[in-house]
């Protein structure tokens, strides 16, 4: 298990791939660990190089005497990528750490050539999932409750018994205050009037049955100059464990359709993505339907 000393802290992570993959970072939301990207690790080492970690106060990883906020984080997965010496890549935030994901191309644009956000926001406007979070807050203590709360989010996003078992014993070592003020950031944090701002490519995936976070897509798809929108077809919010084949075969397909970038259109490449994935539904590959390049793509 090994672990790297950045900015003042011991981060707990993980590297499978080849040296020659595209790295990709992935970045798990409050309470959760790197366990979230279990499947990612297994099915798209083949092709990438894939790095999770653990965010400070969170599995491994040393508790944080400063307050967790997503600028803080940001510089760690700068300056983890600086301890593997690796120059670029790209970010995949799940939930909150979508966030996150933002936050850092917004502040580390040249280390950075690409996003995936994964039912991801650039805000938390709505009343519902504010009151979710401020609840969890609350629960973010040193007591029973937090036991209570880390089996209810892990169970909420495990897709079997056994990998419930894995994300909870690994979420039972996280710092409560830590937790606390990475949840209180989902409540401060606002970026949506900078989307325009993020220049480099992003891949937005959400559940097709996740209908409170499609605003937040909506308001993604918009802002950001250069992104894709797909929606998973019966998935839920924990796409990267119950949805995981699905998703990631929409990354590697993306990824390597940026190579075609300077070819084609981004909506006639996207459009290839859904045709390779669901022919029946988007017609064979090279059809460009007159409306296709204002839709969105659902994956079955």
């Amino acid at each position: 298990m090994p672990w790297a000393n950045v900015n003042g802290t011991s981060l707990h992570y993980e590297i499978t791939g080849p040296e020659w993959g595209t790295p990709i970072v992935f970045i798990h939301p409050p309470l959760l660990t790197l366990e979230t990207f279990t499947y990612q690790k297994e099915q798209l080492s083949v092709h990438f190089r894939i790095i999770t970690f653990d965010i400070r106060g969170h599995g491994r990883s040393a508790s944080s005497k400063q307050s967790l906020n997503y600028g803080l984080i940001s510089q760690d997965i700068i300056g983890l990528l600086d301890f593997l010496g690796i120059e670029e890549a790209f970010l995949c935030g799940y939930s909150t750490g979508g966030t996150v994901a933002l936050e850092a191309l917004l502040t580390h644009p040249h280390r950075l050539v690409g996003g995936i956000i994964v039912s991801g926001m650039s805000e938390m406007s709505d009343i519902y999932n504010r009151i979710r979070v401020w609840l969890a807050m609350k629960m973010a203590n040193p007591s029973r409750i937090m036991n209570f709360l880390i089996r209810a989010i892990t169970y909420g996003n495990a897709d079997k018994m056994t990998t419930y078992q894995e994300l909870k014993d690994h979420a039972l070592q996280d710092v409560a205050g830590n937790v606390r003020s990475y949840f209180e950031q989902s409540l401060r944090y606002n970026c949506t009037s900078q989307l325009p701002r993020i220049e480099q490519p992003i891949l937005l995936i959400y559940g097709e049955k996740d209908v409170d976070f499609h605003p937040y897509a909506q308001i993604l798809h918009t802002g950001l100059p250069h992104s894709s929108l797909f929606f998973i077809k019966d998935a839920k919010h924990p796409v990267p464990i119950q949805s995981a084949a699905r998703m990631n075969d929409l990354i590697h397909l993306w990824v390597e359709s940026l190579q075609e970038k300077k070819h084609k259109e981004r909506w006639k490449l996207d459009l290839v993505i859904a045709q390779k994935l669901h022919p029946q539904m988007y017609g064979n590959v090279g059809q460009y339907p007159s409306d296709a390049e204002h839709a969105m793509h659902r994956y079955e």
